[in-house]
């Protein structure tokens, strides 16, 4: 039986050899809209590995739509990068399409040299800030013209078909929402008249670059937005598109305004493949489902069972661009899988630089020249089997070293067991696992509860010694901290003790708000009750949320600083923040604790001092560095170097890149 993956598919009349895409993803790897080499190896990479079809973007059609860092697709001088992008991707293997898109009024006049943003109606953007200049109808026909001419280059440049974006709150978006289009023109008003503007979009290309050129939309099947267009008109919107012309359809979901997470790691797997599903039954063109679609099982089912025609893997092919070579020849168990965190991707974005991965310490560097296999291979010991060790070992392995690997406790992962323990981030602990199957693959020797210290290293005399033994956490000095009912949080993340009904957390950085939250999920209802309780009708709506979000725990969580969560990623923290006040969990800011008491806690804030009653006080007020080691190595003059929390605190992606860049070093 074959794999319903591999099978080929048309768009129009281009043969795609597999139903697996690439959807295009802001990458910042341009400068001033030009393609760099650092961009064409990106997708040359992730083309040899396998995908059907990679767009990339999204690509300007003009000054207002974008920024400096966006593919440009607006002028001649754009087309010989278009042109070795597209090259690039052919040479790989996968076929390829440019998304074009105006952002609308969610550009910033930042980068538009302090003109306004233009949009259908001048409604402030809750994402910059700034109220947008109304287009006028010439600005309008403009606009529709220059889609045109974009997709033009885009066809001159040598790619396969061309993409519309039509979705996510940019100007298609807004125009199709009566949320901000206002107009009482033609543009405006019933719903025939606010799709207007998309429609003459695909047929102004059509009319630019050819019948016979393919064009996918990529549309919302869903905006999320209150008081926007609902998805019984988008739905209408997708069939007015294939209507049109339009040859496939890519199902996105939300805006950037939505309060909806749709990106993050507590997303289920494929949850919002049904809006794909809905769009298929209603339009004949070939259908793409999108969404936290990180695995080849999630997406296989998607194909059988009709939700869609092919699956978009975005995240996931910046976490191991061989996923779909891995899945075709039966190495799945390979695959590191996206974890959604957003912290090498959402988030480098924000901070205006080039996306990197948590994941996958290579992506967005394959344009760097890679060290050549060792001539000489060494002998290499790494210490400490979390993240950064088994990052470190399995680099070095790449490069041919004979590599060993000593973790002192029963299984491999460290930190990453703790980070999956909260409600929604399991993905933390596939990542563990993943790192484990590379370990194994590259041929790693492991030893397990095998405690490192200087006889071993006498003994052992390795040519070089990567030191990843991890941080431990820190007990504040605070009168009564030794109490029996003081815990540390890594201890509560770990199912080593107990808690009592009312809970201090004393720390609201990352680790305190996902205990907090982790405590907060016991005695809420799990999904499998939720859904049968509702699919039997035996509660209301309104009380099985009250369920679903009403514990059986009573949490405080006391933080010195102004702000909770500020060492979380900008695209985590506000759902994080979100889920805090769902889940009812009481929190002090500017608050000190000075004492702990038999009763709870004893704090200053405000300018007062009162005491907390708790029946536990759970203590997550940062980590510090374990390394015994590197004396010791000094010592007997062993070559080494320290990674991970060993070095200093660090996030799982800076632990990641550390043990990779500390195991590729190695000559």
């Amino acid at each position: 039986m074959s794999d319903p993956l591999f099978t080929a598919m048309f768009i129009g009349a281009v043969n795609v050899k597999n139903r697996l895409y690439m959807p295009a993803m802001h990458l910042n790897m341009c400068k001033n809209f030009l393609v760099t080499e650092q961009l064409c190896e990106f997708y040359r990479e992730r083309a040899k590995g396998g995908v059907g079809l990679i767009s990339v973007g999204y690509a300007t059609i003009d000054e207002f739509s974008g920024t400096p860092t966006n593919i440009g697709a607006h002028r001649d001088e754009h087309l010989p990068g278009l042109t070795s992008l597209a090259k690039a991707i052919h040479d790989g293997g996968a076929k390829a399409t440019v998304q074009l898109n105006h952002a609308g009024r969610y550009n910033a006049s930042f980068f538009l040299g302090g003109k306004k943003p233009v949009a259908p109606s001048p409604v402030p953007s809750r994402l910059t800030r700034e109220t947008p200049e109304e287009l006028s109808l010439e600005g309008i026909k403009a606009t529709i013209e220059r889609f045109a001419d974009a997709a033009g280059r885009v066809r001159t440049a040598g790619f396969d078909l061309v993409e519309v974006l039509a979705g996510t709150g940019y100007l298609i978006s807004e125009f199709l929402s009566p949320l901000t289009n206002k107009r009482m023109d033609e543009y405006g008003g019933s719903l025939e008249n606010r799709m207007r503007f998309g429609l003459e979009v695909i047929r102004a290309i059509k009319r630019k670059a050819g019948e016979d050129f393919p064009v996918l939309v990529r549309l919302n099947g869903n905006d999320f937005m209150e008081g926007g267009i609902g998805p019984d008109d988008l739905l209408e919107f997708a069939v007015a598109l294939e209507a049109t012309g339009v040859n496939a359809l890519c199902v996105n979901v939300g805006w950037h305004e939505a309060q909806v997470p749709q990106i993050v790691t507590k997303v289920p797997r494929g949850a919002f493949s049904y809006l794909a599903r809905d769009i298929k039954r209603r339009v004949a063109v070939p259908v793409i489902a999108s969404h936290r679609i990180n695995d080849p099982a999630i997406a296989r089912m998607l194909v059988e069972e009709g939700f869609c025609d092919m699956v978009a893997l975005g995240r996931a092919l910046i976490a191991d661009p061989l996923f779909p070579e891995k899945a075709q020849t039966g190495r799945e168990k390979e695959i590191v899988h996206c974890v959604a965190c957003g912290q090498g991707c959402f988030d480098h974005i924000f901070k205006m630089k080039p996306v990197e991965c948590l994941c996958n310490p290579r992506a967005g560097h394959e344009y760097e020249v890679q060290p050549a296999r060792s001539a000489q291979p060494k002998k290499v010991l790494v210490v400490g089997g979390g993240v950064a060790g088994m990052s470190a070992a399995i680099a070095a392995a790449e490069l041919g070293h004979q590599v060993s690997l000593c973790e002192k406790g029963m299984r491999l992962g460290g930190q990453l067991h703790l980070a999956g323990a909260p409600p929604g981030r399991g993905e933390f602990l596939i990542f563990a696992g993943d790192l484990a199957s590379q370990v194994a693959v590259h041929g790693v020797k492991v030893m397990l509860n095998c405690q490192v210290d200087r006889a071993l290293l006498e003994a052992e005399r390795p040519d070089f010694l990567i030191l990843a033994t991890g941080g431990e956490p820190i007990t504040p000095r605070i009168p009564g901290v030794a109490k029996e009912h003081v815990v540390q949080a890594w201890d509560v993340l770990a199912g080593n003790v107990a808690t009592g009904h009312r809970v201090v957390v004393v720390g609201g950085g990352a680790v305190g708000i996902e205990t907090a939250l982790f405590l907060a999920e016991k005695g809420t209802l799990s999904g499998d009750e939720i859904k049968f309780l509702l699919v039997n009708g035996a509660v209301t709506p309104d009380k099985l949320y009250r369920l679903a979000t009403e514990g059986s725990k009573m949490i405080t969580v006391v933080e010195m600083a102004d702000t909770l969560g500020s060492n979380f990623g900008k695209s985590t923290r506000w759902g994080m923040l979100q889920d805090v006040g769902r889940y009812a969990i009481k929190t002090l800011l500017q608050a000190k604790v000075l004492e702990v008491t038999e009763k709870g806690i004893i704090l200053e804030h405000g300018g007062e001092i009162a005491e907390l009653a708790a029946d536990t006080v759970v203590l997550a007020v940062g980590t510090r560095s374990a390394n015994p080691l590197q004396p010791v190595a000094e010592e007997l003059g062993i070559d080494c170097l320290v990674v991970g929390d060993a070095l200093a605190p660090a996030t799982v992606f800076e632990a990641n890149h550390q043990g990779y860049k500390a195991g590729r070093s190695i000559v």
